[in-house]
């Protein structure tokens, strides 16, 4: 690099005296500008380059609000999160970590993935409450389709473009139906995973009956085809009045680094592992090849 700045290894070595004493009329020469340069590359700058601020997380919140997700329920769950960072216990969870800070930005989602809040440091109870306060005052959009995979794929993009040193890198997705946009879920967490990243998933089962959009059993759909990686948990949510303590659950599993040994929420007794049928992780791209056939 050295002689990249200045030429042979010779002439950077030898920079300043051949300017200075062997050629003055050459110096004479130099602009004022070029003589200041000169000086703060040989000095290293004006000052050194900010380093990246280390945290112990930095955490994703990627929400559904495509069209399959009633407005009631987005609304409660926007206050479920709203609430959620003005909690002491969250404050707690964060300030008991090695450095005692995180990361976090809002993500809604449908077909495509539009970030809602930009990347915030959070501490303290100030931090915490201006984020809230924050997303509080954000109106509630509409997405068309569902593509979990696009999802982590922007998630992705934002966890390595946040500018934060993360001990710990989380996606945490939130979604009532099956991906059917972009290329197949499992290929995307395979994608994510494969970069240390750890995907917790936020089912909404709330209806009984598949429509074109959404599935019944979408907690095991998550579980088998999104989310992956040390520690993944799902907390379904099967009421409308679940929404705030399971998001406070999930958050502070995640904040805190439990490592949840099952698929499920945490839970204080250990349950055994099951082994399933494969799950047809396809049936998303189905459903909408089959109304699109119609």
């Amino acid at each position: 690099m050295a002689a990249e700045a200045g030429g042979s290894s010779r002439e950077q070595a030898t920079g300043a005296l051949y300017f200075g004493k062997s050629k003055p009329w050459m110096a004479a020469m130099l602009p004022r500008w070029a003589i200041v340069t000169s000086f703060l590359l040989s000095s290293g700058g004006a000052s050194a380059e900010t380093s990246p601020v280390s945290v112990d997380l930095a955490l994703v919140i990627a929400v559904d609000v495509s069209y399959s997700v009633a407005v009631n329920e987005l609304r409660v769950q926007r206050e479920g999160y709203v609430a959620a960072f003005r909690r002491p216990e969250i404050v707690e969870a964060i300030r008991s970590g090695p450095l005692g800070r995180i990361a976090v930005t809002y993500v809604e989602w449908g077909g495509a993935a539009v970030q809602l809040l930009s990347w915030t440091l959070i501490d303290d109870e100030p931090s915490a409450k201006r984020f809230s306060e924050a997303l509080r005052l954000r109106p509630i959009r509409r997405i068309s389709f569902t593509s979990i995979s696009n999802t982590l794929a922007v998630s992705r993009k934002l966890l390595w473009t946040s500018g934060f040193n993360a001990t710990r890198r989380v996606i945490d997705i939130s979604g009532d139906g099956p991906n059917n946009a972009g290329v197949p879920a499992p290929v995307a967490r395979n994608s994510t995973v494969a970069q240390g990243i750890v995907i917790n998933g936020l089912p909404i089962q709330l209806r009984t009956a598949p429509d074109s959009a959404s599935i019944p059993d979408i907690d095991a759909y998550y579980e088998q085809c999104v989310i992956g990686g040390a520690g993944a948990f799902i907390v379904r949510v099967s009421d409308v009045s679940q929404f705030p303590p399971a998001i406070l659950a999930k958050l502070l599993a995640e904040i805190s680094g439990v490592q949840v040994s099952t698929r499920r929420a945490p839970s204080a007794q250990a349950i055994p592992v099951q082994y399933k049928p494969p799950y047809n992780c396809f049936i998303g791209e189905e459903m909408q090849e089959r109304s699109i056939g119609r």
